[in-house]
């Protein structure tokens, strides 16, 4: 393992994420927030300290390997996400310490959506963009970019491409060149942002409003401009053109590129792919439970008010988004629970999603239904399968190997806010939806992460960062045969 070529491709991206500090400072110069001079000092500071990380080692010219890439992207999470404090930090607008600029900042590069500001309506437009911006990045745009323009820079992309996508699918390469991958998903994800924030504006948001909410319903991230996110705009339109690009998100992006893959289209790929069939099949039977409930326990007097803040409702929380367009965790019985356990199971794999994941789970189900059968039948050869294909027992061992990983994870992270002085409903929810990426908890988290204590927020940083690195990418580094030669 080489640190120095890791150091020099960290502060190169750090670099390009300086970058990001242009566009909030050209709203603010717009709508004359006075925010400007915040992003401009952000900017020089961002890249100032990408300099001072890559010059030193700029002469190192060794290829990246593996162990490296893990390294790059544990870096790149963490160093991004104390960077990206930086406007929030310094803004004289919106004054919070550093540890809420920072659980911010990481909250927006995660795409978690857990928030610690209030008051939103009355937040400078620059913030405000900024933030959502910071999803989209996370989302998918910034590790994608990074990828396609690492080749150009004389550093392969592909043990970074693995680093950042660990699971059954890490191996799986859409075109010969994992730069021509990366540009692929690149332009998927933007058409879908675009097409998305036109449908936003169709239906009665302004331009600003849904340009950034496009942001962050793309990315599944859950940021708003408004403490009430969707129940602001009070329409149902709006709301069901959420759900569908939500849900849209929530699928694997190499299925979206073999769909729609120029010169070869398949938009089969769907309905061929298992994950996609199992992933609307638990969405559309959640949403059935969700609905019903609230029909039956009349939370809602009509009928069609119900359905769709009931479908909007377990699409963003299953998909592991977190908007809200009702106070979901005043919902009677158990449907708040319900919800929260529906951003375990998250999106699919290859998505911009949180959660264990849909394939994961399905793993999981098919290795306990066989173990079930093999109780009736000791001696017979019981493969397990999605589709028509069989699944290596490598690829079951190391699911079951994620999912031992994140109960330990999440149980003590749990226990180490409990002993911060948080209740247990809100350790537990706290601790789910930022391990899960989702947003929006229930207790003392319901609305925001505002009056937590800071240990608490730090180590709910820590969730959001091993969630968006899916467990092992960051436990790995803390295995000492990681660092021997």
């Amino acid at each position: 393992m080489h640190l120095t070529v890791a150091q020099r491709i960290v502060g190169l991206l750090a670099m390009v994420f300086s970058l990001a500090m242009l566009p909030p400072l050209a709203v603010s110069l717009i709508y004359a927030d006075g925010e400007h001079f915040t992003f401009l000092i952000s900017f020089v500071a961002v890249l100032a300290t990408g300099l001072l990380l890559w010059l030193p080692v700029a002469r190192d010219r060794r290829e990246m390997r593996l162990r490296d890439g893990f390294v790059v992207v544990a870096s790149f999470w963490t160093v991004l996400g104390l960077l990206g404090a930086l406007p929030l930090y310094l803004s004289t607008q919106t004054p919070v310490g550093l540890t809420d600029a920072v659980f911010e900042s990481v909250s927006g590069l995660t795409t978690t959506g857990s928030t610690i500001l209030t008051e939103l309506e009355t937040l400078p437009h620059a913030i405000l963009f900024y933030r959502q911006q910071l999803q989209w990045m996370g989302g998918m745009g910034i590790i994608v970019l990074a990828v396609a323009v690492l080749p150009m820079l004389g550093v392969g992309g592909m043990q970074l491409y693995r680093a950042e996508m660990p699971g059954p699918l890490k191996d799986t390469k859409l075109t010969p060149r994992i730069a021509e991958t990366a540009k692929g998903l690149w332009y998927i994800y933007l058409g879908l942002t675009i097409a998305c924030g036109v449908a936003y504006w169709a239906a009665g948001m302004a331009v600003f409003d849904a340009i950034g909410h496009a942001f962050s319903t793309v990315a599944i991230g859950g940021f708003s401009h408004y403490d009430a996110s969707f129940a602001h705009f009070d329409s149902a339109v709006i709301e069901l053109i959420a759900v569908v690009f939500m849900l849209v998100a929530g699928i694997n992006f190499a299925i979206h590129f073999v769909a729609f893959r120029p010169g070869n289209p398949s938009p089969a790929a769907y309905l061929k792919d298992p994950e996609t069939r199992a992933y609307i099949t638990w969405l559309l039977a959640l949403a059935f439970v969700v609905c019903a409930w609230l029909l039956i326990t009349g939370v809602y007097a009509a009928t069609g008010e119900g359905i769709v803040k009931g479908l909007f409702q377990t699409v963003s929380i299953a998909t592991t988004t977190g908007f809200a367009s009702a106070e979901f965790s005043a919902w009677p019985g158990f449907l708040p629970v319900l919800l929260i356990f529906a951003s375990f199971v998250g999106a699919c794999g290859g998505s911009t999603g949180g959660g264990i994941k849909v394939m994961r789970v399905m793993l999981l189900i098919r290795q306990g239904q066989r173990e079930i059968l093999r109780l009736v039948h000791p001696h017979a050869q019981l493969p397990v399968k999605l589709g028509h294909r069989v699944i290596p027992p490598r690829v079951v061992e190391a699911v079951w190997g994620f999912f031992a990983a994140y109960i330990a994870v999440f149980g003590v992270i749990m226990l180490f806010l409990m002993a911060t002085g948080l209740d247990q409903v809100t350790a537990f929810s706290a601790v789910a939806a930022t391990l899960n990426n989702l947003g929006p908890g229930l207790g003392e988290v319901a609305e925001n992460y505002g009056n937590i204590n800071d240990a608490a927020k730090w180590a709910l940083v820590v969730a959001m960062i091993m969630g968006r690195l899916e467990i092992f990418t960051a436990l790995v580094l803390l295995m000492p045969a990681f660092w021997r030669r």
